[in-house]
């Protein structure tokens, strides 16, 4: 499978991060505590698009979740070799498909692992998961492998159709939510459609939303053009749905 043009477009965010960077299982992670109250014994792993927690933007999606009562964990799965922010620069003739052979699941699913179970040691009883493009494959392989209880992804990547939301059907027992747009290569509309097919009208016991926001593109959850009035309402709503999604199954 490949990624596709959308995968590597958008824009750099602005803002000042205030979360700080550790070591968990031996992984280099950015962390979002909230300075409110919150439940010690769950947490939200944010699983970034191929330009990693390196980038803002994920940084500042994270530091979001806090802000709403999560502790959010953003693990380096990709090792440090994310695809550099100036990819997204017009003109960016960086090899896609190069970094993609070098980053198969057996290379940067092992992390996730130990993350998860070092967090278990610390006394983490219950996982919910948000994935961006890439990291929307990662989302459905843990819930399909029972290690979040919790699943959410917007503009999900890698997928095989309709296979893997037959296989999320079949194993997993974590409430799934997609937030999804028209204009999408790697989750187009007519996945959209099987995807309701397969889980929508209680069909799917643990719980199911999908979220559709107009004018939006591949990408629009986590970098999109806040100068756009639809993708800003587009990333906005996806965050607020994936907030309210935790909220009431987390």
């Amino acid at each position: 499978m490949s990624l596709c043009k959308h995968c590597v477009s958008g824009v750099v965010h602005e803002g000042t991060p205030e979360g700080k960077w550790e070591q968990i299982g031996g992984v280099n992670s950015y962390i979002a505590t909230p300075t409110i109250e919150y439940p010690k014994d769950k947490v939200v792993l944010l699983l970034t698009d191929v330009f990693g927690p390196q980038l803002i933007n994920s940084q500042l999606l994270a530091d979001s979740f806090a802000k709403n009562g999560f502790m959010t964990i953003v693990p380096d799965y990709l090792i440090n070799d994310p695809i550099p922010p100036d990819a997204l620069n017009p003109g960016s003739t960086f090899d896609l498909g190069t970094w993609l052979q070098k980053h198969p699941a057996e290379v940067t699913r092992p992390a996730l692992n130990k993350v998860i179970a070092a967090l278990k040691q610390r006394g983490i009883v219950r996982f919910a998961a948000t994935g961006y493009c890439f990291g929307g494959r990662y989302v459905f392989d843990l819930a399909i492998d029972g290690l979040i209880q919790v699943a959410a992804t917007s503009h999900p990547s890698l997928l095989k159709i309709p296979e893997d939301l037959e296989k999320y059907h079949a194993l997993s027992r974590a409430p799934l939510l997609l937030n999804t747009c028209p204009t999408d290569q790697q989750f187009p509309p007519e996945a959209q459609t099987t995807a309701d097919d397969i889980f929508a009208h209680g069909k799917f016991a643990p719980g199911y939303r999908r979220e559709y926001f107009e004018g939006c593109t591949h990408g629009f959850a986590v970098r999109g053009d806040m100068g756009d009035v639809l993708v800003r309402k587009g990333k906005e709503g996806a965050f607020r749905a994936t907030v309210e999604w935790f909220i009431e199954y987390l």
